[in-house]
């Protein structure tokens, strides 16, 4: 999987899929992630709507702290794009589970910090 931030992803929209991954907030500006998804077995190629549509339902559903719908999501998605994005989909999940574990509170707020 490769990892672009911000305007690249628009031009690459017309020959690939690409999907939002995290915003992080480095040195106080906020900078999206994506990944280009290179690999679409070809048993998957005509759900790839289906598939894109799914994952930006899960990044929005995680910023609004739906988490039932996260782990939902994450079930039906874990093993898609060839399993290329399995590692973002394990991350999000351990978050998911930290959440669901211990409240974030009020005033949690999506975006990752960067160390």
């Amino acid at each position: 999987m490769h990892i672009i931030f911000g305007d690249e992803a628009d031009k690459l929209r017309e020959k690939y899929t690409v999907l939002e991954l995290d915003t992080i907030l480095v040195e106080g500006d906020r900078r999206t992630a994506y990944c280009v998804v290179e690999t679409v077995p070809l048993q998957e190629i005509h759900r790839i709507e289906e598939f894109s549509n799914l994952h930006a339902n899960l990044i929005a559903q995680y910023g609004q702290r739906n988490w039932n719908y996260c782990e939902q999501a994450l079930e039906h998605l874990h093993g898609r794009w060839a399993g290329e994005l399995d590692s973002f989909y394990d991350d999000l999940g351990r978050r998911v589970q930290d959440y669901k574990t211990a409240d974030p509170g009020p005033d949690w707020d999506p975006v990752r910090k960067a160390n």
